[in-house]
């Protein structure tokens, strides 16, 4: 892009706030305008006197650093609050309670490192909660057990390290959870019990070292799974068995020398990125990628697909290592050798 469309799209960026609706309170505004942006760096205390009928208030970039209990009461029209790249580090207990209506929740970027208990009380019909970049060091369910209509869950950029089991147990209709980019080392067996509609789940750049086998037997409609820049140095064989419908894999940047998983039968089209680990070029890399190409997957990055092992392949890509330099290691003929995804005999799939 060149200079004359970079200053354009820096224009278009900075007036952007002021298509999206009116400045906040207490600027006069038309009765009918149901939109308030407020985006002021001095703004230091929540904007007063929205009016009843308030669709959506964002008040974000600014030096906010704490609202008041009562700063939302009397908008049973709201769906939609951000409260993004503020300074706020902590919330009143009642805050967000009386918004009926409220479908979306925005709080990235903040300095939160906790949440109130239930942050709603009974049912919420709250469909997007974004936490991002925050200081949360931990997650409670008990923040989750009125949020039974929630679609979307953002939790990545915190300093989580641990996850209680259950701790979703209530999000029945969550479609995508994002707890990448924390401090995370394992995953509990039953952390994500009841998320039968889960779709996506991203792990990315946090410090898992291995993962339960069982563990994404409770996601079975999962599509999109990243695991990308974590410490993983092997991977349990029946890990992905009960996925059926996963059609991204993303294994990049961890210690994997070897990849043996199993696939279910289901799986018509898989894209698998597997670059940027120490791979062991030896038979049995040959047999996955043979495996690989003759279920149509879609290997990513094979550029970056390198062979860590032995030192004669160390550094070529694993495709070409696999074409012309790998038979040598089988004591078998590959074609005589099972798939890394055949089960035990008597297993059904």
């Amino acid at each position: 892009m060149g200079c004359l469309g970079i200053t354009l799209l820096a224009v278009l960026m900075s007036s952007l706030p002021c298509w999206l609706g009116a400045p906040c309170p207490p600027v006069p505004t038309p009765s009918n305008i149901t939109q308030f942006v407020c985006t002021s760096p001095s703004l230091s205390s929540f904007p007063t006197g929205f009016p009843e009928e308030t669709l959506t208030i964002s008040v974000e970039f600014t030096n906010l650093s704490s609202i008041g209990p009562d700063a939302l009461q009397k908008l049973p029209k709201l769906r939609e609050l951000h409260l993004s790249s503020n300074q706020l580090r902590s919330l009143p207990g009642s805050l967000f309670r009386d918004l009926p209506a409220l479908r979306v929740l925005d709080l990235t970027n903040n300095l939160l490192e906790d949440l109130p208990p239930e942050i709603v009380d009974s049912y919420s019909p709250l469909q997007h909660l974004v936490l991002n970049g925050n200081r949360l060091g931990a997650l409670e369910p008990a923040w989750f057990q009125t949020l039974g209509e929630l679609e979307w869950l953002d939790v990545s950029n915190n300093r989580l390290q641990a996850l209680p089991p259950n701790c979703f147990q209530n999000l029945s209709r969550l479609e995508s959870l994002d707890l990448s980019n924390n401090r995370l080392d394992r995953l509990a067996p039953e952390l994500l019990a009841g998320l039968p509609s889960l779709e996506r789940l991203n792990l990315e750049g946090n410090q898992l070292h291995s993962i339960v086998e069982h563990t994404f037997d409770l996601v079975p409609h999962l599509r999109y799974l990243f695991l990308q820049h974590n410490n993983l140095s092997s991977l349990p064989a029946q890990l992905f068995r009960k996925l059926g419908r996963l059609g991204h894999l993303d294994l990049s940047n961890n210690s994997l020398s070897s990849l043996a998983p199993c696939f279910s039968e289901q799986n018509l089209t898989l894209e698998l990125d597997l670059s940027g680990n120490p791979w062991a070029c030896d038979c049995a890399m040959l047999s996955f990628m043979q495996w690989a190409t003759g279920r149509s997957v879609g290997l990513y990055a094979l550029q970056h697909t390198l062979c860590g092992t032995p030192e004669n392949l160390k550094g070529q890509t694993v495709a070409a290592a696999t074409k012309d330099k790998l038979m040598a290691s089988c004591s078998a003929a590959p074609a005589e050798r099972p798939s890394p995804c055949s089960l035990p005999q008597g297993q059904a799939s």
